[in-house]
């Protein structure tokens, strides 16, 4: 299997680079969950990192390189976006 060596941003691993398994179109996955084991004994904490484009200042252009943003409540959108649905109203 193919692997790419990934920057994270944010939370506890932030400023490492991990090399992550890629997908079958050669993206790494869109989630990355870290467990991480209680010491006392209880249960996992599970760190979410969501993967973003490394923004380098071009506007148009395929995406080549990716870097995984901390999500510290844990939440993933995981919505269908069609072309022609209404736009989520901002809060």
């Amino acid at each position: 299997m193919k692997s790419e060596e990934i920057p994270f941003v944010g939370g506890p691993l932030d400023g490492r680079t991990l090399p992550v398994l890629t997908t079958a179109t050669g993206n790494p996955p869109k989630v990355y969950k870290v467990p991480v084991p209680d010491a006392d004994g209880g249960p996992d904490t599970v760190l979410v990192y969501v993967r973003e484009p490394v923004p380098d200042g071009k506007a148009v252009r395929l995406v080549q390189k990716w870097q995984y943003a901390f999500r510290p409540d844990g939440k993933v959108e995981r919505a269908v976006r069609w072309p022609w649905s209404k736009k989520p109203k901002k809060a």
